[in-house]
């Protein structure tokens, strides 16, 4: 399986944080951040799907969600990946942490050899909070082939509970399973929840896992709806967007199309189907004026579960079935074939490629279109139809899942610019509304 490196630019954040009374009386709380900029060294990140195949964890029932507590915004920073910041622990100390709707474990860093002054929200220092608790060997979820784990946890030589996680992109964390709080204010945070706390890492950032999993931060915090709006990359010097991060109600939600969540029961558990993923129904792509000669078959899990299309904050390209691929490819070969970089693949994953004048190829591809059921739509700009991969060249946003060993459609945060996308867990569905997301609150 392919293998992904991620390179981080570190920058330390301030944290200042504003609360707005609401209708409800619940409280909201705003973290602005600032946006990385993207390495054009890195390659397409991939943390949501595990190497394990099978994840048998129960789905996210809509009785745990029934009432959200938590009305929260934050911004995020935008490179490769989303990370958000959050204040952990009592008193709170602000972790960074990749937004990733893929994937279901939280974890944050707790490494003990650090440097002298490490980057801020870098490592969380357990000694430091009155509200953290490491779970013993005799929890039950400390057992052999737990299935919401890569690999089964062990208890370690102190009789605490360790864990692994792998992600497809090779990125490993391993550590102890705590229990902690999200500190939003003095008078509000979660109950303790159970979190990894990461000894080892390939990753200098903890990951919040927002799946459907039991063990997600949404599933234990009980949200009924989260939501994320993700700002273009294209930059001004000395400008640095800023995208939106919200937990609970959305203000701009009345303007947003739904879809619903295909869901799964215990007893369709396929090999290469994640049933804790965000499923949904596509039914085609456009590029132009031009619909693609895809079946649907191949946006939909066939028996073995491959073809599932799932909406994934922790990529970073959208990645299709070779059927969709390769239609994609002809299409693109057909309207701008001549100023492919030939021989070129990124990142192992997409060979459409170009050097030379990316507006102007891109004016010649067109928009592209993700059609879904019900008439909605995520249209991508032809202005945004090509991602700077470095070295001058631009590609197409798009790679090969199969290269990844996943059989799976990825819609990726590349293609989720400048949209709101709600996850509207108690009524199982997906929220879209178009943004502009540098300015969105």
């Amino acid at each position: 399986m392919l293998s992904f490196y991620l390179f981080l630019l570190l920058t330390s954040c301030s944290l200042s944080t504003q609360e707005t009374q609401h209708k409800n009386d619940s409280l909201s709380f705003s973290f602005p951040l600032t946006s990385l900029p993207r390495s054009p060294q890195a390659s397409p990140s991939f943390y949501s799907s595990f190497i394990s195949q099978t994840k048998k964890a129960p789905t996210l029932k809509s009785s745990s969600v029934s009432s959200s507590p938590y009305n929260y915004r934050s911004g995020f920073k935008y490179s490769m990946i989303l990370v958000v910041s959050l204040p952990i622990g009592t008193p709170p100390q602000t972790q960074q942490m990749i937004l990733d709707t893929g994937s279901q474990l939280s974890w944050i860093q707790c490494h003990k050899k650090v440097p002298r002054k490490p980057p801020p929200g870098s490592v969380f220092d357990p000694s430091l909070s009155s509200s953290f608790s490491v779970l013993p060997c005799n929890h039950p979820l400390c057992k052999p082939r737990i299935p919401d784990f890569t690999l089964p946890t062990s208890c370690d030589q102190k009789r605490l509970c360790h864990y692994s996680y792998f992600y497809a992109d090779g990125t490993l964390a391993e550590g102890n399973l705590v229990r902690e709080k999200i500190t939003f204010s003095r008078s509000q945070s979660t109950p303790p929840l159970i979190l990894g706390c990461a000894e080892e890492s390939s990753d200098a950032k903890g990951i919040l896992g927002m799946n459907l999993g039991r063990l997600s931060f949404a599933s234990q915090a009980k949200l009924t709806k989260f939501s994320y709006c993700v700002p273009t990359r294209q930059g001004r010097p000395g400008f640095t967007p800023t995208g939106s991060f919200y937990l609970g109600e959305n203000p701009n939600s009345g303007r947003f199309r739904y879809i619903n969540l295909l869901t799964f029961s215990q007893s369709q558990r396929m090999p290469n189907l994640d049933p804790l993923a965000y499923t949904v129904a596509m039914q085609g792509i456009r590029i132009g004026s031009q619909k693609l000669n895809i079946p649907i078959s191949a946006f939909r899990p066939d028996p073995s579960g491959a073809g599932q299309t799932m909406i994934d904050s922790g990529s970073e390209f959208t990645y299709l079935v070779d059927a969709a691929y390769n239609k994609v490819r002809e299409e693109v070969v057909r309207l701008v074939g001549p100023r492919l970089k030939k021989g070129y693949v990124y990142g192992g994953v997409s060979d459409m490629c170009f050097n030379g004048n990316a507006i102007e190829i891109g004016r010649l591809i067109g928009n592209m279109v993700f059609e879904f059921d019900k008439g909605v739509e995520i249209v991508v700009e032809k202005e945004r139809v090509l991602a700077d991969v470095g070295g001058g060249v631009h590609c197409v946003g798009i790679g090969r899942s199969e290269m990844l060993g996943a059989a799976s459609n990825i819609i990726g945060n590349f293609h989720q610019q400048n949209i709101w996308v709600e996850f509207d867990l108690a009524n199982r569905r997906v929220g879209f509304g178009k943004a502009d997301c540098s300015r969105s609150v």
